[in-house]
């Protein structure tokens, strides 16, 4: 019995987890667009890291 997915199985599996992954970071992102100052300082996050990371693409980690 082989137990191993094909090939084209593993490639929908491996794409439909990097879109779930890009779905994630840009809700992730745009929620800390939307955090206020105070709520940035409770995070620990500054304004420069805020910016940093909203300025990545959605494919990047």
């Amino acid at each position: 019995m082989n137990l191993r997915p094909s090939s084209s199985k593993r490639l929908l599996i491996l794409t439909a987890s990097a879109f779930a992954r890009w779905v994630r970071r840009h809700y992730e992102r745009r929620q800390l667009a939307q955090l206020d100052p105070r709520e940035l300082s409770d995070a620990g996050i500054s304004h420069a890291d805020r910016m940093a990371e909203l300025a990545k693409p959605f494919w990047r980690d």
